[in-house]
Protein backbone atom coordinates (compact mmCIF):
# COMPACT_ATOMS: atom_id res chain seq x y z
CA UNK A 1 0.00 0.00 0.00
CA UNK A 2 2.79 2.54 0.72
CA UNK A 3 4.31 1.67 -2.67
CA UNK A 4 0.88 2.13 -4.24
CA UNK A 5 0.53 5.61 -2.69
CA UNK A 6 4.04 6.54 -3.89
CA UNK A 7 3.49 5.40 -7.49
CA UNK A 8 0.00 6.92 -7.64
CA UNK A 9 1.46 10.31 -6.73
CA UNK A 10 4.41 10.03 -9.14
CA UNK A 11 2.42 8.73 -12.10
CA UNK A 12 -0.43 11.16 -11.39
CA UNK A 13 2.01 14.04 -11.76
CA UNK A 14 3.38 12.49 -14.97
CA UNK A 15 -0.10 12.20 -16.48
CA UNK A 16 -1.06 15.72 -15.44
CA UNK A 17 2.12 17.63 -16.28
CA UNK A 18 4.36 15.65 -18.65
CA UNK A 19 1.90 13.97 -21.04
CA UNK A 20 -0.52 15.57 -23.49
CA UNK A 21 -3.67 16.78 -21.74
CA UNK A 22 -6.90 16.78 -23.82
CA UNK A 23 -8.73 20.03 -24.52
CA UNK A 24 -10.98 20.80 -21.48
CA UNK A 25 -13.81 21.86 -23.80
CA UNK A 26 -13.79 18.39 -25.41
CA UNK A 27 -12.81 16.23 -22.41
CA UNK A 28 -13.77 18.07 -19.20
CA UNK A 29 -12.62 17.10 -15.67
CA UNK A 30 -9.49 15.26 -16.88
CA UNK A 31 -7.48 16.23 -13.77
CA UNK A 32 -10.18 14.91 -11.44
CA UNK A 33 -10.23 11.67 -13.43
CA UNK A 34 -6.49 11.12 -12.99
CA UNK A 35 -6.75 11.69 -9.22
CA UNK A 36 -9.80 9.41 -8.89
CA UNK A 37 -8.17 6.51 -10.75
CA UNK A 38 -5.00 6.85 -8.66
CA UNK A 39 -7.10 6.76 -5.49
CA UNK A 40 -9.04 3.72 -6.75
CA UNK A 41 -5.74 1.86 -7.27
CA UNK A 42 -4.79 2.49 -3.62
CA UNK A 43 -8.21 1.31 -2.37
CA UNK A 44 -7.92 -1.86 -4.45
CA UNK A 45 -4.49 -2.58 -2.95
CA UNK A 46 -6.08 -2.50 0.52
CA UNK A 47 -8.15 -5.54 -0.48
CA UNK A 48 -5.26 -7.43 -2.09
CA UNK A 49 -4.35 -9.59 0.98
CA UNK A 50 -7.98 -10.75 1.24
CA UNK A 51 -8.04 -11.55 -2.50
CA UNK A 52 -4.81 -13.58 -2.27
CA UNK A 53 -6.10 -15.49 0.77
CA UNK A 54 -9.37 -16.27 -1.02
CA UNK A 55 -7.47 -17.48 -4.12
CA UNK A 56 -5.11 -19.68 -2.10
CA UNK A 57 -7.99 -21.39 -0.27
CA UNK A 58 -10.20 -21.78 -3.36
CA UNK A 59 -13.01 -19.45 -2.18
CA UNK A 60 -14.42 -19.40 -5.70
CA UNK A 61 -17.96 -18.42 -4.70
CA UNK A 62 -16.68 -15.39 -2.74
CA UNK A 63 -14.68 -14.21 -5.75
CA UNK A 64 -17.62 -14.64 -8.14
CA UNK A 65 -20.07 -12.81 -5.86
CA UNK A 66 -17.63 -9.97 -5.01
CA UNK A 67 -16.66 -9.30 -8.62
CA UNK A 68 -20.23 -9.64 -9.88
CA UNK A 69 -21.60 -7.17 -7.31
CA UNK A 70 -18.82 -4.66 -7.99
CA UNK A 71 -19.16 -4.85 -11.80
CA UNK A 72 -22.97 -4.60 -11.65
CA UNK A 73 -22.75 -1.61 -9.28
CA UNK A 74 -20.25 0.11 -11.57
CA UNK A 75 -22.39 -0.49 -14.68
CA UNK A 76 -25.62 0.69 -13.05
CA UNK A 77 -24.00 3.90 -11.77
CA UNK A 78 -22.31 4.58 -15.13
CA UNK A 79 -25.52 4.13 -17.14
CA UNK A 80 -27.58 6.17 -14.68
CA UNK A 81 -25.17 9.12 -14.64
CA UNK A 82 -24.61 9.04 -18.43
CA UNK A 83 -28.37 9.31 -18.97
CA UNK A 84 -29.09 11.89 -16.24
CA UNK A 85 -25.89 13.99 -16.20
CA UNK A 86 -23.98 13.52 -19.50
CA UNK A 87 -22.25 16.88 -18.99
CA UNK A 88 -20.30 15.45 -16.06
CA UNK A 89 -17.93 13.72 -18.50
CA UNK A 90 -15.05 11.94 -16.79
CA UNK A 91 -16.62 12.50 -13.35
CA UNK A 92 -19.04 9.69 -14.26
CA UNK A 93 -16.37 7.08 -14.99
CA UNK A 94 -14.24 8.22 -12.04
CA UNK A 95 -17.12 7.80 -9.59
CA UNK A 96 -18.03 4.46 -11.16
CA UNK A 97 -14.44 3.21 -10.77
CA UNK A 98 -14.33 4.32 -7.12
CA UNK A 99 -17.63 2.55 -6.46
CA UNK A 100 -16.33 -0.60 -8.18
CA UNK A 101 -13.20 -0.92 -6.03
CA UNK A 102 -15.04 0.09 -2.84
CA UNK A 103 -17.71 -2.62 -3.30
CA UNK A 104 -15.02 -5.19 -4.25
CA UNK A 105 -12.90 -4.50 -1.16
CA UNK A 106 -15.91 -4.31 1.16
CA UNK A 107 -17.19 -7.71 -0.02
CA UNK A 108 -13.88 -9.36 0.87
CA UNK A 109 -13.55 -7.48 4.19
CA UNK A 110 -17.11 -8.25 5.31
CA UNK A 111 -16.76 -11.93 4.36
CA UNK A 112 -13.51 -12.44 6.28
CA UNK A 113 -14.75 -10.46 9.31
CA UNK A 114 -17.68 -12.92 9.50
CA UNK A 115 -15.67 -16.01 8.53
CA UNK A 116 -12.58 -15.70 10.73
CA UNK A 117 -13.20 -17.14 14.16
CA UNK A 118 -16.43 -18.84 13.06
CA UNK A 119 -17.08 -22.59 13.63
CA UNK A 120 -16.62 -23.18 9.88
CA UNK A 121 -13.13 -21.62 9.96
CA UNK A 122 -12.22 -23.70 13.03
CA UNK A 123 -13.50 -26.85 11.33
CA UNK A 124 -11.34 -26.15 8.25
CA UNK A 125 -8.29 -25.37 10.46
CA UNK A 126 -7.99 -22.02 8.73
CA UNK A 127 -4.46 -20.60 9.26
CA UNK A 128 -5.68 -17.11 10.26
CA UNK A 129 -7.78 -16.85 13.41
CA UNK A 130 -8.58 -13.11 13.54
CA UNK A 131 -8.80 -10.18 11.13
CA UNK A 132 -5.89 -8.62 13.02
CA UNK A 133 -3.74 -11.42 11.64
CA UNK A 134 -4.18 -9.98 8.16
CA UNK A 135 -2.78 -6.59 9.14
CA UNK A 136 0.94 -5.77 9.02
CA UNK A 137 2.64 -6.92 12.24
CA UNK A 138 5.93 -8.10 13.74
CA UNK A 139 6.19 -11.83 14.42
CA UNK A 140 8.18 -12.82 17.49
CA UNK A 141 11.20 -15.13 17.08
CA UNK A 142 11.34 -14.43 13.34
CA UNK A 143 13.56 -12.14 11.31
CA UNK A 144 12.06 -8.91 10.03
CA UNK A 145 12.45 -10.13 6.43
CA UNK A 146 12.29 -13.74 5.25
CA UNK A 147 14.92 -13.41 2.52
CA UNK A 148 13.93 -16.59 0.69
CA UNK A 149 10.34 -15.36 0.34
CA UNK A 150 11.56 -11.82 -0.39
CA UNK A 151 13.68 -13.03 -3.33
CA UNK A 152 10.78 -15.07 -4.70
CA UNK A 153 8.46 -12.05 -4.30
CA UNK A 154 10.98 -9.83 -6.10
CA UNK A 155 11.15 -12.37 -8.97
CA UNK A 156 7.38 -12.36 -9.33
CA UNK A 157 7.27 -8.57 -9.12
CA UNK A 158 9.74 -8.26 -12.00
CA UNK A 159 7.76 -10.83 -13.95
CA UNK A 160 4.46 -9.02 -13.29
CA UNK A 161 5.99 -5.69 -14.33
CA UNK A 162 7.27 -7.14 -17.61
CA UNK A 163 4.02 -9.00 -18.20
CA UNK A 164 2.16 -5.71 -17.75
CA UNK A 165 4.27 -4.17 -20.52
CA UNK A 166 3.59 -7.16 -22.77
CA UNK A 167 -0.14 -7.13 -21.99
CA UNK A 168 -0.78 -3.37 -22.08
CA UNK A 169 2.30 -2.21 -23.99
CA UNK A 170 0.36 -0.70 -26.88
CA UNK A 171 -1.38 1.67 -24.46
CA UNK A 172 1.97 3.01 -23.26
CA UNK A 173 3.14 3.45 -26.86
CA UNK A 174 -0.16 5.21 -27.60
CA UNK A 175 0.11 7.46 -24.54
CA UNK A 176 3.78 8.41 -24.57
CA UNK A 177 4.56 8.52 -28.33
CA UNK A 178 1.26 9.97 -29.63
CA UNK A 179 1.15 7.59 -32.62
CA UNK A 180 -2.67 7.90 -32.71
CA UNK A 181 -4.83 10.96 -32.12
CA UNK A 182 -7.44 10.89 -29.33
CA UNK A 183 -10.24 10.03 -31.79
CA UNK A 184 -8.44 6.96 -33.15
CA UNK A 185 -7.49 5.98 -29.61
CA UNK A 186 -11.17 6.09 -28.68
CA UNK A 187 -12.22 3.83 -31.59
CA UNK A 188 -9.34 1.43 -30.81
CA UNK A 189 -10.36 1.35 -27.14
CA UNK A 190 -14.01 0.57 -27.97
CA UNK A 191 -13.04 -2.28 -30.29
CA UNK A 192 -10.36 -3.54 -27.91
CA UNK A 193 -12.94 -3.71 -25.10
CA UNK A 194 -15.47 -5.45 -27.35
CA UNK A 195 -12.89 -7.93 -28.60
CA UNK A 196 -11.58 -8.70 -25.13
CA UNK A 197 -15.02 -9.59 -23.71
CA UNK A 198 -14.43 -13.26 -24.49
CA UNK A 199 -10.97 -13.14 -22.94
CA UNK A 200 -12.30 -11.51 -19.76
CA UNK A 201 -15.43 -13.61 -19.30
CA UNK A 202 -14.21 -17.03 -20.53
CA UNK A 203 -10.43 -17.31 -20.75
CA UNK A 204 -9.41 -15.29 -17.66
CA UNK A 205 -11.59 -17.27 -15.16
CA UNK A 206 -10.28 -20.53 -16.69
CA UNK A 207 -6.68 -19.33 -16.42
CA UNK A 208 -7.02 -18.14 -12.80
CA UNK A 209 -8.92 -21.23 -11.59
CA UNK A 210 -6.62 -23.77 -13.21
CA UNK A 211 -3.46 -21.93 -12.12
CA UNK A 212 -4.58 -22.70 -8.56
CA UNK A 213 -5.48 -26.29 -9.61
CA UNK A 214 -2.05 -27.02 -11.15
CA UNK A 215 -0.25 -25.35 -8.22
CA UNK A 216 -2.17 -27.58 -5.77
CA UNK A 217 -1.84 -30.86 -7.72
CA UNK A 218 1.86 -30.60 -8.66
CA UNK A 219 4.75 -29.32 -6.53
CA UNK A 220 6.64 -26.27 -7.78
CA UNK A 221 10.26 -26.88 -8.81
CA UNK A 222 10.07 -30.71 -8.87
CA UNK A 223 10.60 -32.79 -12.02
CA UNK A 224 7.87 -35.04 -13.37
CA UNK A 225 9.63 -38.15 -11.94
CA UNK A 226 9.61 -36.70 -8.42
CA UNK A 227 5.86 -36.01 -8.45
CA UNK A 228 3.09 -38.46 -7.53
CA UNK A 229 2.33 -40.22 -10.81
CA UNK A 230 -1.43 -40.18 -10.26
CA UNK A 231 -1.25 -36.42 -9.87
CA UNK A 232 0.90 -36.11 -13.00
CA UNK A 233 -1.62 -38.16 -15.00
CA UNK A 234 -4.52 -36.05 -13.76
CA UNK A 235 -2.71 -32.75 -14.47
CA UNK A 236 -1.66 -33.90 -17.95
CA UNK A 237 -5.20 -35.00 -18.82
CA UNK A 238 -6.73 -31.73 -17.58
CA UNK A 239 -4.09 -29.66 -19.42
CA UNK A 240 -4.68 -31.53 -22.70
CA UNK A 241 -8.46 -31.06 -22.55
CA UNK A 242 -8.17 -27.43 -21.44
CA UNK A 243 -5.91 -26.67 -24.42
CA UNK A 244 -8.40 -28.34 -26.75
CA UNK A 245 -11.32 -26.43 -25.21
CA UNK A 246 -9.79 -22.96 -25.45
CA UNK A 247 -8.36 -23.66 -28.91
CA UNK A 248 -11.78 -24.63 -30.28
CA UNK A 249 -13.42 -21.58 -28.68
CA UNK A 250 -10.72 -19.38 -30.22
CA UNK A 251 -10.96 -20.98 -33.67
CA UNK A 252 -14.74 -20.59 -33.65
CA UNK A 253 -14.45 -16.88 -32.82
CA UNK A 254 -11.77 -16.40 -35.52
CA UNK A 255 -13.71 -18.17 -38.27
CA UNK A 256 -17.05 -16.50 -37.62
CA UNK A 257 -15.64 -13.22 -36.34
CA UNK A 258 -14.00 -12.48 -39.69
CA UNK A 259 -17.26 -12.50 -41.66
CA UNK A 260 -19.46 -10.90 -38.99
CA UNK A 261 -17.26 -8.11 -37.63
CA UNK A 262 -18.72 -5.40 -39.85
CA UNK A 263 -22.32 -6.46 -39.16
CA UNK A 264 -21.71 -6.62 -35.39
CA UNK A 265 -20.17 -3.14 -35.37
CA UNK A 266 -22.96 -1.73 -37.53
CA UNK A 267 -25.60 -3.06 -35.13
CA UNK A 268 -23.62 -2.00 -32.06
CA UNK A 269 -22.39 1.47 -32.99
CA UNK A 270 -23.76 2.38 -36.43
CA UNK A 271 -21.71 3.71 -39.31
CA UNK A 272 -19.24 5.45 -36.98
CA UNK A 273 -17.73 2.05 -36.10
CA UNK A 274 -18.65 -0.09 -39.13
CA UNK A 275 -16.84 2.16 -41.61
CA UNK A 276 -13.14 2.96 -41.73
CA UNK A 277 -10.72 0.82 -39.76
CA UNK A 278 -13.33 -0.58 -37.32
CA UNK A 279 -14.13 -3.86 -39.13
CA UNK A 280 -10.46 -4.55 -39.92
CA UNK A 281 -9.58 -3.99 -36.26
CA UNK A 282 -12.23 -6.43 -35.04
CA UNK A 283 -11.26 -9.00 -37.68
CA UNK A 284 -7.65 -8.85 -36.53
CA UNK A 285 -8.82 -9.11 -32.93
CA UNK A 286 -10.76 -12.27 -33.87
CA UNK A 287 -7.44 -13.81 -34.94
CA UNK A 288 -5.74 -12.51 -31.80
CA UNK A 289 -8.31 -14.35 -29.64
CA UNK A 290 -6.77 -17.71 -30.65
CA UNK A 291 -3.37 -16.57 -29.39
CA UNK A 292 -4.94 -15.22 -26.18
CA UNK A 293 -6.75 -18.50 -25.55
CA UNK A 294 -3.75 -20.81 -25.96
CA UNK A 295 -1.34 -18.48 -24.16
CA UNK A 296 -3.59 -18.20 -21.09
CA UNK A 297 -3.66 -21.96 -20.44
CA UNK A 298 -0.02 -22.70 -21.35
CA UNK A 299 1.25 -19.86 -19.14
CA UNK A 300 -0.99 -20.74 -16.19
CA UNK A 301 0.55 -24.25 -16.17
CA UNK A 302 4.09 -22.95 -16.68
CA UNK A 303 3.89 -20.30 -13.94
CA UNK A 304 2.31 -22.77 -11.51
CA UNK A 305 5.38 -25.06 -11.73
CA UNK A 306 8.36 -22.75 -12.30
CA UNK A 307 10.88 -22.56 -9.46
CA UNK A 308 12.55 -19.26 -8.52
CA UNK A 309 15.56 -19.81 -10.82
CA UNK A 310 13.27 -20.56 -13.78
CA UNK A 311 11.18 -17.48 -13.02
CA UNK A 312 14.36 -15.37 -12.99
CA UNK A 313 15.53 -16.83 -16.31
CA UNK A 314 12.12 -16.17 -17.83
CA UNK A 315 12.29 -12.58 -16.60
CA UNK A 316 15.33 -12.02 -18.83
CA UNK A 317 13.40 -13.48 -21.77
CA UNK A 318 10.45 -11.20 -21.01
CA UNK A 319 12.74 -8.18 -20.72
CA UNK A 320 14.06 -8.74 -24.25
CA UNK A 321 10.58 -9.57 -25.49
CA UNK A 322 9.15 -6.37 -23.96
CA UNK A 323 11.72 -4.23 -25.79
CA UNK A 324 11.07 -6.03 -29.11
CA UNK A 325 7.30 -5.77 -28.63
CA UNK A 326 7.38 -2.02 -27.96
CA UNK A 327 9.58 -1.45 -31.02
CA UNK A 328 7.35 -3.59 -33.25
CA UNK A 329 4.23 -1.83 -31.90
CA UNK A 330 5.73 1.57 -32.77
CA UNK A 331 6.76 0.63 -36.33
CA UNK A 332 3.65 -1.42 -37.21
CA UNK A 333 1.42 1.42 -36.01
CA UNK A 334 3.26 3.83 -38.32
CA UNK A 335 2.69 1.43 -41.22
CA UNK A 336 -0.79 0.03 -40.51
CA UNK A 337 -2.34 2.43 -37.98
CA UNK A 338 -4.21 0.94 -35.03
CA UNK A 339 -4.29 -2.51 -36.73
CA UNK A 340 -0.51 -2.58 -36.13
CA UNK A 341 -1.08 -2.79 -32.37
CA UNK A 342 -3.08 -6.01 -32.72
CA UNK A 343 -0.54 -7.51 -35.14
CA UNK A 344 2.21 -6.70 -32.62
CA UNK A 345 0.17 -8.38 -29.88
CA UNK A 346 -0.21 -11.50 -32.06
CA UNK A 347 3.60 -11.62 -32.44
CA UNK A 348 4.05 -11.11 -28.69
CA UNK A 349 1.60 -13.88 -27.79
CA UNK A 350 3.12 -16.23 -30.38
CA UNK A 351 6.57 -15.93 -28.77
CA UNK A 352 5.13 -16.46 -25.28
CA UNK A 353 3.19 -19.53 -26.46
CA UNK A 354 6.38 -20.93 -28.01
CA UNK A 355 8.20 -20.53 -24.68
CA UNK A 356 5.40 -22.10 -22.63
CA UNK A 357 4.87 -25.06 -24.98
CA UNK A 358 8.63 -25.70 -24.96
CA UNK A 359 8.54 -25.76 -21.14
CA UNK A 360 5.54 -28.14 -21.12
CA UNK A 361 7.19 -30.42 -23.70
CA UNK A 362 10.40 -30.58 -21.64
CA UNK A 363 8.47 -31.14 -18.41
CA UNK A 364 6.52 -34.17 -19.71
CA UNK A 365 9.32 -35.53 -21.94
CA UNK A 366 10.36 -38.16 -19.35
CA UNK A 367 6.77 -39.36 -18.87
CA UNK A 368 4.28 -41.14 -21.12
CA UNK A 369 1.91 -38.15 -21.15
CA UNK A 370 1.70 -35.75 -24.11
CA UNK A 371 -0.78 -32.98 -23.15
CA UNK A 372 0.24 -30.77 -26.12
CA UNK A 373 -1.76 -33.08 -28.39
CA UNK A 374 -4.69 -30.98 -27.17
CA UNK A 375 -3.53 -28.37 -29.71
CA UNK A 376 -4.42 -30.74 -32.59
CA UNK A 377 -8.14 -30.65 -33.52
CA UNK A 378 -9.55 -33.50 -35.60
CA UNK A 379 -9.07 -33.20 -39.41
CA UNK A 380 -12.85 -33.36 -39.96
CA UNK A 381 -13.41 -30.40 -37.65
CA UNK A 382 -10.65 -28.37 -39.32
CA UNK A 383 -12.28 -29.07 -42.71
CA UNK A 384 -15.66 -27.83 -41.43
CA UNK A 385 -13.98 -24.68 -40.06
CA UNK A 386 -12.36 -24.02 -43.45
CA UNK A 387 -15.62 -24.54 -45.36
CA UNK A 388 -17.52 -22.32 -42.89
CA UNK A 389 -14.91 -19.56 -43.28
CA UNK A 390 -15.24 -19.60 -47.09
CA UNK A 391 -19.06 -19.72 -47.08
CA UNK A 392 -19.50 -16.91 -44.53
CA UNK A 393 -16.90 -14.74 -46.30
CA UNK A 394 -18.83 -15.06 -49.59
CA UNK A 395 -22.08 -14.42 -47.71
CA UNK A 396 -20.65 -11.17 -46.32
CA UNK A 397 -19.66 -9.98 -49.80
CA UNK A 398 -23.10 -10.79 -51.22
CA UNK A 399 -25.43 -9.74 -48.41
CA UNK A 400 -23.68 -7.38 -45.97
CA UNK A 401 -24.08 -4.71 -44.87
CA UNK A 402 -25.74 -2.01 -47.03
CA UNK A 403 -28.33 -4.15 -48.82
CA UNK A 404 -31.17 -3.96 -46.29
CA UNK A 405 -32.37 -6.05 -43.39
CA UNK A 406 -33.52 -9.01 -45.50
CA UNK A 407 -29.99 -9.44 -46.86
CA UNK A 408 -28.61 -9.17 -43.35
CA UNK A 409 -30.98 -11.89 -42.14
CA UNK A 410 -29.80 -14.17 -44.96
CA UNK A 411 -26.20 -13.49 -43.93
CA UNK A 412 -27.01 -14.25 -40.28
CA UNK A 413 -28.91 -17.44 -41.25
CA UNK A 414 -25.95 -18.62 -43.33
CA UNK A 415 -23.66 -18.14 -40.35
CA UNK A 416 -26.11 -19.94 -38.04
CA UNK A 417 -26.20 -22.98 -40.33
CA UNK A 418 -22.40 -23.09 -40.58
CA UNK A 419 -22.14 -22.70 -36.80
CA UNK A 420 -24.61 -25.55 -36.25
CA UNK A 421 -22.60 -27.79 -38.62
CA UNK A 422 -19.43 -26.91 -36.69
CA UNK A 423 -21.04 -27.79 -33.33
CA UNK A 424 -22.40 -31.12 -34.65
CA UNK A 425 -18.94 -32.03 -35.99
CA UNK A 426 -17.39 -31.03 -32.67
CA UNK A 427 -19.79 -33.26 -30.72
CA UNK A 428 -19.07 -36.20 -33.04
CA UNK A 429 -15.26 -35.91 -33.20
CA UNK A 430 -14.25 -34.48 -29.80
CA UNK A 431 -16.13 -36.90 -27.52
CA UNK A 432 -13.43 -36.86 -24.80
CA UNK A 433 -13.61 -33.07 -24.59
CA UNK A 434 -17.42 -33.04 -24.48
CA UNK A 435 -17.33 -35.54 -21.61
CA UNK A 436 -14.81 -33.35 -19.75
CA UNK A 437 -16.93 -30.19 -20.19
CA UNK A 438 -20.08 -31.96 -18.99
CA UNK A 439 -18.32 -33.28 -15.87
CA UNK A 440 -16.59 -30.01 -14.98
Amino acid sequence: VPLGVFWSLILGLVWLHLLEVPDPSVVPHYQAGVVAFGLSAIIELLGEPFWVLAQAHLFVRLKVIAESLSVVSKCILTVTLVILYPQWGLYIFSLAQLLYVSVLVMCYVIYFVMFLGSPEATKKSFPVARVKGLLPNFVEDETFVNWKEARLTWSFFKQSFLKQILTEGERYVMTFLNVLNFGDQGVYDILNNLGSLVARFIFLPIEESFYVFFAKVLERGKTVKDQKQDDVAMAANVLELLLKLVLLIGLTITVFGYAYSQLALDIYGGSMLSTGTGPDLLRCYSLYVVFLAVNGVTECFTFALMCKEEVDRYNFVMLALSFIFLCISYFLTHWYGSVGFILANCFNMGIRIAHSTHYIYDYFRESTHRPLTGLLPSPALLLVYAISAVITAFSEVLFCCDKGWMARLIHISTGALCFAATLVTMFCTETKLIHFVRNQ
